[in-house]
């Protein structure tokens, strides 16, 4: 099997990874409040047991992503990980407590820290050109995950009956269902994982077997000619064993930062520098909004439009296909337009929608249709530019970090986004009824994220230097 077919076999499934976690999200939300107040927990328990998630992958994104830089691999770090999304999903299966449900949410969180090692091997993996379109993806498959999920419910809640000690009923049940799929999901990538080397390592590798090459058909080329060309051939062979040589010692030197890669890093001096604060923000202002949205668009369509289970995951399914389709647009788009401009483009949409959304639903009017019109067109907006920002930051942001250092970025770059989707549903939480207020401070940081990239728009591109070194390499 050639490196092709491994790097092709390993983004398959990074790719069920992120199906794996959207499908947990799918199946776990709509049955733990429930299931909380079976276990006689009190409802603020509920936010904690969402946060407990995000909170231990934010902690734990950063470690994974220095795990990463310093042994080059991805592989162990995922199999490592997924024991604990192993056994935070038997947890929730056994949930004898309030307390062991919230533990089990933040063990399974750890397992989602693995992430940023994941966004770091796609970085060194990838050609600039194409990282957008392969981000692009493989956000799309989280999203499919968080479309399919709710079908697994239908069978799922129809679940009763024992297991040994333990109860299997509506409530339990995504528990050994989402352990059962990250056991089958190790097997998997024990058997379909490569930690396939970096494009520059193999851009040397070919360029050394072409000049291997190119070398044994200038020695037949040779045979029988004159000893003046065999001398001249010999001298040009020799400074080639000489170059090489010297190329051999290069990795010598450079060995000790290779094992260490923050041996010369500074934090203040990667992540706050101008373009990186921006993407950074970029990424906390989207997920904040998101997230603020989702828990404002329940009470929403309630309160308005009496929407039930029925109504509520008819919405949700129609907008999840809306966001994948948005998502292989941008991977469609991004081979034809620069990140910053489709960065740029986003904003603009979110800034649009959330402007509708204040002059149309904080006080709507007109009847139940035209009401019901203006949310769709809302919500249609707020969705379609979601994926514009999602994949232009992930991409620009693995273009202005360092290469050597890219894990840790990534995790830091998850712990911004983790922090968001903390803050986001408490900030939404308690403003269902001041939309106003609510809707008025999203647009506020959109504005400020879209000025900041205006202002900042020159400089979110990768450096000149980086162009310049791929480019002779891909001219080599």
């Amino acid at each position: 099997m050639d490196n092709q077919q491994k790097r092709n076999l390993t983004f398959l499934n990074i790719g069920l990874i992120f199906m794996l976690s959207g499908i947990e999200y799918a199946v776990i939300l709509p049955t733990i409040w429930r299931y909380l107040q079976i276990l006689e927990a009190p409802p603020y328990f509920l936010g904690l047991g969402l946060s407990a998630f995000s909170l231990s992958g934010l902690i734990t994104g950063p470690l994974f992503g220095l795990w990463s830089d310093r042994s080059k691999t991805t592989k162990s770090i995922i199999l490592f990980s997924n024991l604990f999304e192993i056994i935070g999903n038997f947890m929730y299966f056994i949930g004898y407590s309030k307390w062991l449900l919230l533990s089990s949410r933040l063990v399974a969180g750890v397992g989602a820290g693995a992430g940023s090692s994941i966004f770091g091997f796609l970085t060194r993996s990838t050609r600039p050109e194409e990282r957008a379109g392969i981000f692009a993806a493989i956000m799309a498959c989280r999203q499919v995950g968080l479309l399919v999920g709710p079908a697994f419910n239908l069978f799922l809640r129809l679940c009763d009956f024992k297991l040994g000690p333990f109860v299997v009923n509506k409530y339990t049940s995504p528990g050994i269902f989402m352990c059962l799929l990250w056991v089958l999901l190790q097997f998997l990538v024990l058997a379909m994982y490569w930690d396939v080397p970096p494009i520059s390592s193999e851009g040397g590798a070919v360029m050394v077997e072409m000049k291997q090459e190119e070398k044994d058909e200038e020695e037949v080329l040779l045979m029988g000619s004159d000893d003046e060309t065999v001398h001249t051939y010999r001298a040009v062979n020799s400074d080639q064993s000489e170059t090489s040589a010297s190329s051999e010692m290069e990795p010598v030197h450079g060995a000790s930062s290779a094992s260490n890669p923050l041996k010369n890093f500074s934090a203040s001096r990667e992540f706050l520098r101008e373009e990186v604060v921006v993407l950074l923000t970029a990424q906390f202002i989207t997920l904040f909004n998101q997230t603020a949205l989702e828990t404002m668009v329940t009470p929403l369509t309630q309160r308005h439009f009496s929407f039930g289970e029925l109504g509520n995951s008819l919405m949700y399914s129609l907008c999840g296909v809306e966001v994948i389709l948005g998502f292989f647009f941008v991977r469609w788009l991004s081979r034809k337009v620069a990140d910053r401009a489709v960065l740029a483009v986003g904003l603009v949409i979110c800034c649009t929608a959330c402007i509708w959304c204040l002059i149309f639903l904080c006080n709507p009017r007109g009847g139940y249709r035209w009401e019901l019109s203006a949310f769709i067109i809302g919500v249609f907006l707020q969705l379609l530019g979601l994926p514009f920002v999602a994949v232009s930051q992930v991409s620009l942001f693995s273009k202005v970090t360092a290469e050597k250092t890219q894990g840790f970025s990534q995790g830091v770059r998850r712990s911004v986004g983790g922090l968001a989707t903390i803050l986001g549903p408490l900030w939404a939480g308690g403003l269902t009824n001041h939309l106003y207020i609510m809707l008025g401070m999203m647009l506020a940081l959109l504005v400020m994220i879209t000025v900041m990239t205006v202002l900042s728009y020159d400089r979110l591109t990768q450096p000149r230097a980086v162009q310049c070194a791929q480019s002779s390499d891909s001219g080599g």
